[in-house]
């Protein structure tokens, strides 16, 4: 037993030090302008449930016959770039548990757009058909054929990357990226590389308590969570054993049969492992989604594991730790789509009667890719390093059109109002016709 915590602890220490830790120190804020030329399309709407109407969360928006795509946020909503020379073609719209559906985007218009989905019926009799007896046995089979199921070449993929930090509802910091990944194949242990194209970030210091909280790790922080890439940080083979495995219930997306695993650590374990829910195609044994979680029960392990450094007299520990991530198929081939990260902590000083609650997330789409012909990786000096602090090394906010042509995750209400505030001071602080700046 205590062979197996030196190897565990090794392994949540590589995912937290290279993708969740974060330290306490002070930073600053820049500004840029850059102006570019519209030569694409672009329409906004929302993604919800034809019956309840409610929105549905991380959706996925892409364009067919190509690799361009995006995602609904946490509101539902959308933002889609096409260029001008595609602005022909035919939108799919896709959900877990719910029907695709084809629009030509001669039909959709600028803004406010519906897109309603319906759900898709399951038949129980389809499900007791063959269906697998041992739910361990189907994770294993998964994991293992992610060589034949998942991308098998070298992938440039094109990804948006956002990272905020909120005291309670109140947006602190945000920071946003557009990074090139250079996706090695699923079966080989080389690591992905990144490279940072355009960046923008803004720090709102005077919420912060007197200090800044910094994440550290960058768009690594949402690479990671990619489970059949990295499965080592997660399912190890010396840790698979101390994870329970059961059937929780089944659903469809694309018409394929889905299968829900729920895992969970066996109570005789104390180290810190996760709980969660695997969604797996049964028939051709393809992970699509994961949904999970951190045990962080014990509050001063958890700490150690994401506390990179603070001041003597704060303690600080998280309260939540959440994952999630979604693949996508074409032709066949599954990869890597989008991946979330949610971090909840208290910040207690030890001179004060209250403490302070913030949350950390860090999210991650991919929204264009095409296969890397020779293989080659950026070097070193143009790579990003698993220690980025990404609000280092981005620039300002002040040109509302800084994006370009490039597809985001379309702001939630909470950040497009703060960018908005962002760019009015950001105009009140520049000089007036006439006078020089100092």
């Amino acid at each position: 037993m205590n062979n197996w915590k030196v190897k565990s602890s090794a392994n949540l220490q590589k995912l937290t030090v290279f993708a969740f830790s974060f330290f306490v120190s002070l930073g600053s804020a820049l500004a840029l302008q850059q102006n570019q030329e519209e030569d694409f399309k672009q329409f906004r709407g929302e993604v919800i449930d034809s019956s309840t109407k409610k929105p549905l969360v991380f959706a996925t928006l892409s364009l067919e016959e190509t690799n361009i795509s995006t995602i609904t946020n946490t509101e539902g909503e959308f933002l889609l770039k096409i260029p001008k020379d595609k602005a022909s073609g035919t939108l799919i719209v896709s959900f877990l548990g719910y029907q695709s559906k084809s629009i030509p985007l001669s039909d959709l218009k600028p803004n406010k757009n519906k897109i309603a989905l319906n759900i898709s019926v399951t038949q129980l009799l389809e499900v007791n058909i063959n269906a697998p007896k041992d739910a361990r046995a189907l994770v294993r089979e998964t994991l293992a054929r992610k060589g034949t199921n998942y991308f098998d070449d070298p992938t440039l993929m094109t990804a948006f990357y956002r990272e905020t930090i909120k005291k309670r509802r109140k947006n602190v910091s945000l920071s946003e990226a557009v990074v090139n990944i250079y996706k090695t194949p699923y079966n080989s242990v080389r690591k992905d590389a990144l490279e940072l194209y355009k960046a923008r970030k803004s720090t709102d210091y005077s919420r912060l308590d007197t200090v800044a909280l910094k994440l550290q790790g960058g768009p690594f922080n949402a690479l990671y969570v990619d489970i059949m890439k990295y499965p080592e940080y997660i399912f190890a083979d010396e840790l698979f054993e101390y994870y329970e495995f059961s059937f929780a219930r089944s659903t469809r997306i694309n018409d394929k049969l889905i299968y829900v695993i729920e895992f969970n650590q066996r109570q005789s374990v104390e180290e810190p492992l996760y709980q969660g829910e695997l969604f797996i195609d049964v028939e051709n044994k393809i992970l699509t989604s994961a949904i999970y979680t951190l045990n962080i029960t014990n509050r001063e392990k958890a700490s150690r594991l994401f506390v990179r450094r603070k001041p003597a007299k704060v303690d600080v520990w998280p309260t939540e730790v959440a994952y999630r991530v979604d693949y996508r198929e074409k032709d066949g081939k599954w990869y890597y789509g989008y991946s979330n990260v949610l971090m909840e902590f208290k910040v207690d000083w030890k001179d004060r009667l209250f403490n302070s609650v913030y949350s950390m997330t860090a999210e991650m789409a991919v929204t264009d890719w095409e296969k890397n012909s020779t293989g080659e990786l950026p070097k070193n000096r143009e790579r990003i390093k698993k220690s980025i602090i990404l609000g280092d090394e981005a620039l300002g906010f002040s040109d509302p059109d800084f994006w370009g042509e490039y597809n985001i995750i379309e702001p939630e209400k909470s950040i497009e109002s703060a960018i908005k505030k962002i760019q009015r001071q950001l105009r009140r602080s520049k000089p007036k016709s006439g006078t020089s700046a100092p």
